[in-house]
C-alpha cells in the first residue's frame, strides 16, 4: 500500500478524529498530501463530542513525511464549506484528486418533536455540504480525466424495521432506535441518491463517485465519547476494515462508480487484506477489533 497515493492531493472532511482521521492516516502513509478539516482546530477547543483537535491529528500524521494541513471549517456553515476547497487547493499547491466527504451530523430524537432547526442542520452537513464540495472538485477532476469522490454514508439510510416487526423481541429496541434515527437516515439516503446521480452525470469522465457505509458500529473516539462502547462485539467492525474499504474507493478503477457500498461486503467482493492504519502490515483483527 505504501506509496500508492504518492503525488495525490486529498481532502477529508470531519477528520480531526474517528473515521476521517484514520482515513487521512492511511492516505498520508500511502504518500498523499492531505488536508484534514473539522470544527475543532486546537486542543483548547476540544469537548466531549469533539475529543481530538485538528492540530493534534496533524502532528501525528506529519510523521509520515507528507504534507498535512489542518483547515477549520464547519460544514453547517455555507460560507465556511464553500471556502474549504479553494483553501485546500492553495494549501496543497494543486487541485484535489481525492475527496472524502466524511463529516456528518447525527441528532437522534423522536420525529414528532424534531425541530426545523435540527432538520436544516442535518441536511446542511449530511447532504448540502457533500454536494457543494463535489461541485467544486469535479470540474478539475473531469479536466484531468480522473478523480475519486467517496461519500461516507450509514446503514440506517436503508433502515426497514417497522410495524409489525416491532413485536419481535429481538427487534423491539431496534424499532425505537430506528425511529429516532429517522431524520439522520433520511439525510443519508438522500446522500446515497445524489451520489448515484453525480456518477451518472460524470460517467465516462474518469471521475469515480461512490458511497460507503459500515456494516456495523465503528468504535471511533467520538462513538466512545457518546457512550456507544457497550455495543456487543458481534455488531462492531474494526476501524481498519472501514478505512480499508474507503481507501480502496480512493484508488478504484474508472468502472467502479455509482456504487452504494457496505464496507465488509465490498471487502469480501474485492478480496483485499485489511491493513493497519499505517499500511505496513495486515491488521490482526481483520474485520473485527483486535481486543
Amino acid at each position: 500500500m505504501a506509496g500508492s497515493f504518492a503525488g495525490k492531493n486529498a481532502l477529508i472532511t470531519g477528520s480531526s478524529y474517528g473515521i476521517g482521521a484514520a482515513t487521512a492516516e492511511r492516505l498520508a502513509a500511502g504518500g498523499a498530501d492531505v488536508v484534514i478539516s473539522g470544527r475543532t482546530k486546537t486542543p483548547g477547543e476540544r469537548s466531549r463530542y469533539q475529543p481530538i483537535s485538528l492540530e493534534e491529528t496533524t502532528a501525528r500524521l506529519r510523521a509520515y513525511g507528507t504534507t498535512v494541513v489542518p483547515i477549520r471549517a464547519d460544514m453547517a456553515d455555507e460560507e465556511e464549506r464553500l471556502a474549504l476547497v479553494p483553501a485546500a487547493v492553495d494549501a496543497l499547491g494543486g487541485p484535489i484528486d481525492i475527496l472524502v466527504n466524511n463529516a456528518a451530523a447525527g441528532i437522534y430524537k423522536p420525529n414528532l418533536g424534531y425541530t426545523l432547526k435540527h432538520r436544516k442542520l442535518m441536511m446542511a452537513v449530511n447532504f448540502d455540504a457533500p454536494i457543494d464540495l463535489m461541485q467544486q472538485v469535479a470540474p478539475g477532476m473531469t479536466e484531468r480525466g480522473e478523480g475519486w469522490i467517496v461519500n461516507v454514508s450509514s446503514g440506517v439510510a436503508r433502515y426497514q424495521y417497522g410495524p409489525p416487526d416491532l413485536t419481535a423481541p429481538s427487534r423491539a429496541s431496534r424499532g425505537v432506535f430506528g425511529a429516532n434515527q429517522g431524520v439522520y437516515g433520511a439525510s443519508k439516503a438522500a446522500l446515497n441518491r445524489i451520489t448515484v446521480a453525480f456518477s451518472v452525470e460524470l460517467a465516462g469522465t474518469g471521475v469515480r463517485v461512490n458511497t460507503i457505509e459500515p456494516n456495523g458500529a465503528v468504535m471511533s473516539d467520538g462513538a466512545v465519547a457518546r457512550g456507544m462502547d457497550g455495543i456487543p462485539e458481534s455488531a462492531v467492525q474494526s476501524m481498519e476494515a472501514m478505512v480499508e474499504s474507503i481507501v480502496y474507493l480512493c484508488e478504484c478503477p474508472a468502472a467502479r462508480t455509482g456504487g452504494v457500498h457496505a464496507s465488509l461486503d465490498l471487502l469480501d467482493e474485492i478480496g483485499v487484506t485489511v491493513m493497519t492504519l499505517d499500511g505496513s502490515a495486515p491488521f490482526p483483527g481483520g474485520y473485527r477489533r483486535a481486543v
